[in-house]
């Protein structure tokens, strides 16, 4: 049984900042990547795609993080968002039924990212049923 419902994940390629949104109360916790930063650019006729590899160790610690949340809300600047989600769908398909919604979000505070949390839990929670299924 799920005991938190709300958590809002901001993630890029070097930090992930989670918000748990229990009630009026929120706990954040951060995850950080090892690996350094980097910028790579492709140029004419070099290999390679111009990309850094996906940090698999740094997706499974956020995968971990999220164990236990029955709603989860991604939200980022660039593609870190959506390499979790594919990351979650291949390895932990459980919690990829837990996102309710991916959105683009440059870097917000985190008074921003609670309050962007709050409106779209608040919304969400109207659109489920409030009438527990027969069995």
């Amino acid at each position: 049984m799920m005991q938190n419902v709300h958590l809002l994940v901001w993630i890029d390629h070097q930090l992930a900042k989670l918000a748990a949104l229990e009630g009026g109360e929120i706990r954040w916790q951060k995850v950080a990547s090892t690996h350094p930063h980097r910028h790579l650019h492709h140029k004419a006729n070099e290999s390679g795609s111009g990309h850094a590899a996906v940090d698999t160790d740094y997706l499974e610690r956020v995968s971990q993080a999220l164990q236990g949340y029955a709603r989860i809300l991604l939200t980022g600047p660039a593609s870190a968002k959506l390499e979790l989600m594919s990351y979650l769908e291949r390895r932990h398909p459980r919690i990829a039924s837990c996102i309710v919604g991916i959105e683009s979000l440059d870097h917000p505070s985190d008074g921003e990212l609670a309050a962007i949390g709050r409106k779209f839990f608040h919304a969400d929670d109207r659109m489920q049923s409030q009438v527990a299924p027969k069995r």
